[in-house]
This record gives structure tokens, sequence and C-alpha cells, in this order.
């Protein structure tokens, strides 16, 4: 393996966030929007298209997050154009979350790690969307690579999407529901990666850092009050639903609560629907960055 990154997910995810704005905005090249930017819906639309967004915008927002499934339709053209994105995502200055939700068991789920967060890998990225809906155990290989290379990963624990509760707020015979449940396994992973780093002989050098672990949950933005639930886990909270779903940037101290200066929002098609005009793009990135830091000052 590659050298690991010098330092872990979280503490570049904080500096990117307090340098360049709390915002990811996913790049989403889905027929309806190719043909929106005047694109074919063809490998050199999906190449245009995520070439345009990445100029637009990788100078300047802290994390890019493309959706693999909307690249991987062209098969192995696709995956060619995702691994360029990537990397000249990552070249200039973003981080790089891949939206995979990959989930599966033993040798399987370490197969899907392998191909994501390893340094080695043509589809290395900053961190990876995982579900954990085999049973947050069946994570354990990607736990561990991302502790390895400096990787983060995003657990989906309370989704956007209508259909998720039903598994997600299912209660267990413990009494608490599978979310809760979800959210307590990544802050103990946190934790753990807390205490390695002030043991760790740089620890000095982080001495008065607010630690950000580099383990996220996926909790949307359009649920309104989850103030019954611990969302302080220690590390990131990535919040779809921003624009197109519904929510606002105002919103987000009243959903997320004490845990608000965690949270990264996730905007794609508020963002996307004003390509593929460069300057455009970049406008809607930086007035979504502006309008989730104006939300942010008021809630402190």
């Amino acid at each position: 393996m590659s050298a690991p990154s010098a330092r872990p997910f979280g503490a570049r995810l904080r500096r990117a966030m307090d340098e360049r704005g709390p915002l990811c905005v996913g790049v989403d090249p889905h027929a309806s929007l190719l043909a929106d930017w005047g694109l074919n819906d063809d490998v050199a639309g999906l190449e245009r298209f995520s070439r345009t967004v990445v100029e637009a915008t990788a100078d300047r927002v802290a994390v890019l997050k493309p959706q693999s499934a909307f690249f991987e339709r062209f098969g192995s053209r696709g995956v060619a154009v995702l691994e360029r994105t990537v990397a000249d995502a990552r070249a200039a200055g973003a981080l790089v979350l891949m939206d995979a939700k990959r989930g599966d068991i033993g040798s399987t789920m370490a197969a899907y790690a392998q191909t994501f967060l390893h340094p080695d890998a043509p589809l290395f990225s900053d961190a990876l969307t995982v579900s954990p809906f085999l049973g947050y155990g069946s994570l354990a290989p990607a736990v561990a690579l991302a502790r390895e290379s400096g990787s983060g990963l995003f657990v989906l624990a309370l989704t956007s999407n209508p259909e998720g509760g039903e598994v997600q707020r299912a209660v267990r015979a413990d009494g608490r529901d599978v979310a809760t449940t979800m959210l307590a396994h990544l802050a103990a992973e946190n934790a753990a990666e807390n205490a390695a780093e002030n043991a760790a002989e740089n620890a000095a050098e982080n001495a008065g850092a607010e630690p950000l672990g580099s383990f996220g949950a996926v909790v949307g933005a359009t649920l309104g009050d989850l103030s019954s639930y611990d969302l302080a886990i220690g590390g990131p909270l990535l919040a779809p639903g921003i624009g197109a779903q519904g929510a606002t940037a105002a919103d987000l101290p009243r959903v997320f609560g004490a845990a608000v200066r965690d949270v990264l929002p996730n905007v794609s098609r508020g963002v996307l629907r004003h390509g593929p005009d460069t300057a455009a793009l970049r406008a809607a990135a930086d007035r979504f960055t502006d309008e989730i830091r104006a939300a942010l000052s008021a809630s402190d």
C-alpha cells in the first residue's frame, strides 16, 4: 500500500470546511440533467458534464461527491470517466466523497473497500458512503482500511428518502431503533480514532484543535426535529436535501441542533441546474456556501 494520508480524513475535512465553507456538491450526471445541459446521454456527454463541474467547483468547495451509478451505467468507459473525475477533483484541492453506498459481507465488503479506499486503486477517494443494513459489523473491512489509508466513511443512518424510516426507525429488542444503534457505533469509532491520535507522537501539533472523526453519518436535512437522536457522534454529518428536496440552509440549526457545526450539507441539483455555464455554476456554489455559513453563524 502507498503511504497513507498524513492526516486522517476527519482532520482534513474540518480544515476544508473551515477554509472553503461547509458545502458538498454532488456530481450527478443523470440523463435528464445531461439533456438540460444540451448534452447527449452518452460517454462524451458524461465526460463534458463531469469536466465542467470539476473545473467550476473543485477549486472552491470542500467536497465533491460523484454518484458512482451515473458513471457505471456506461460500463467501462463510464468508469474511466469517473476515474478522471476523481483524480482531477483531488488535484484541484477538493476532497472526494464517492457516493456508492456499498454494503456486503466478508471478502465482498473487503473488495468494495479496496476499490475505493486503497491508495493504489484507480478510484481511490477521500471517503465512501456505505450501507450498514447487513449489520454494522459487516462494514469492518471498510472501517479497517479507512483507518489504514487515512480515508473516511459516511454510514447511512437517517436518510432523506421517505421509505428509509421503515428500516432506520425500526425498534430493536433492546428498545433502541436502528438509526440510534448506527449513530452509537460511529461515536465509538470516532472516540477510538481520537484516542489513537492523542497517543500519537504528533498529538502536540493538534493541541487545542477540536477533533473531527473520520466516521460520519448520512442524516437528511429534510427530516425536521431530530432532537430525540444524539447526533454528536464526533464525526461529520452528511446532510442531503438542501435545494431541490426542499430543505434550506436556514433549517440546519433546527434539524441538527448542537451538532450543526459538524454538518456537511450536500447540494446537487441546486448547483448543477445552472450548468453548463461555468460562471453560473461557480456563482451557485458560492451562494449556497454563503447561505450555509450565515445560517451557522446565526446559530452561534
